[in-house]
């Protein structure tokens, strides 16, 4: 018989409480209002949920113009500019927003640096959804930086005060090195509290390096368009071991376990549990294995629903043909 394979999950893993507000979100309307429901941009970075929510009626659009005159409109996770807020109210479109809680805090916090005179430095990654959104919601603008050599870069006076915010998606550890540098630059800048950064985000990357300290190979479960699951998998490569990204069980190469004794497991913030349990099922048709879940820090984070729903509108638009 073949020797167990002992299997470590992280802690945390998985859905944070940013996630979990969205789909709700989108399954209320969905329950309030019927097919279709439009969503602008994926409502999560996760290609199961995405999938699961288009065979409900979901439809997931880039641009408003591609949304029916009148249908319900749902804005993303990652939030959104204020030029595109402003469309849908020209439009008169009955939008609700699932902007995470704490991406909201970040704009708040940008457009009160704005409006106190400082120029807003934003650590974050070009073309990201949400940095996009953060982008239009800041008065004047923002000066993007993605890496500490970066910084040198910018074309800020010396004589203008500065202040920073970052994308939510990157963790304290993500942004020491670009923090350091706009310090040395900008003695005086002022930024967020260390609390006020993602408490997923950096949970997660705080378990995958507990996680790297006992794991031959690392599978992180995710899609390819998810920032954070991307950097979990940055992180296990970092600590020397092999990290590979996965959508789910379909992608579980049985080669991978043969000359490893301990997997590591863990998923990124926009991905499901059932694609854990679907793995660990597929796992257990190719080798005996043990399943643990590593010590680390237990969630209970959540966030509340948007109060209000708009009003049901009074022509609802067909549910387009697949």
């Amino acid at each position: 018989m073949a020797k167990p394979l002992k299997v470590v999950l992280a802690q945390p893993r998985g859905f944070c409480a940013g996630v979990t507000r969205a789909i709700d979100i989108v399954e209320k309307a969905l329950d309030r209002y019927g097919p279709p429901i439009y969503v602008r941009h994926e409502i999560v970075h996760n290609k199961r949920v995405i999938e699961k929510l288009k065979t409900k009626g979901v439809v997931f659009v880039e641009d408003l113009d591609e949304i029916p005159e009148g249908a319900v409109t749902i804005f993303s996770a990652h939030g959104v500019s204020e030029a595109v807020e402003r469309i849908a109210a020209e439009r008169g479109l009955p939008v609700i927003d699932a902007t995470c809680p704490l991406v909201l805090k970040v704009h708040k916090e940008g457009q009160n640096y704005a409006t106190r005179g400082a120029a807003v430095v934003l650590i974050g990654h070009a073309g990201h959804p949400e940095v996009e959104g953060t982008q239009g919601r800041v008065p004047g603008g923002v000066h993007l930086v993605t890496k500490a050599v970066d910084v040198a870069k910018l074309n800020i006076p010396p004589d203008c005060p500065v202040a920073y915010v970052t994308q939510t998606t990157l963790s304290i550890d993500d942004t020491r090195e670009v923090i350091e540098a706009l310090t040395n630059r900008f003695p005086h800048i002022i930024g967020p509290d260390v609390k006020d950064i993602c408490y997923a985000t950096q949970n997660r990357q705080t378990a995958v390096r507990e996680l790297a300290k006992i794991a031959d190979l690392i599978l992180v479960i995710g899609s390819k368009n998810s920032s954070n699951s991307n950097r979990l998998r940055e992180i296990g490569a970092e600590a020397g071991h092999a990290s590979v990204m996965i959508d789910g069980a379909a992608d579980l190469d049985p080669a991978w376990l043969d000359t490893i004794d301990v997997l590591g497991i863990t998923a990124g913030a926009s991905a499901p549990d059932e694609l854990i349990d679907e793995v660990l099922a597929k796992l257990k048709t190719i080798r005996p294995i043990e399943v643990e879940v590593l010590s680390g820090v237990i969630e209970n984070v959540s966030f509340k629903m948007p109060v209000d729903f708009p009003p049901r509108p009074a022509t609802r638009a067909s549910v387009p043909a697949h």
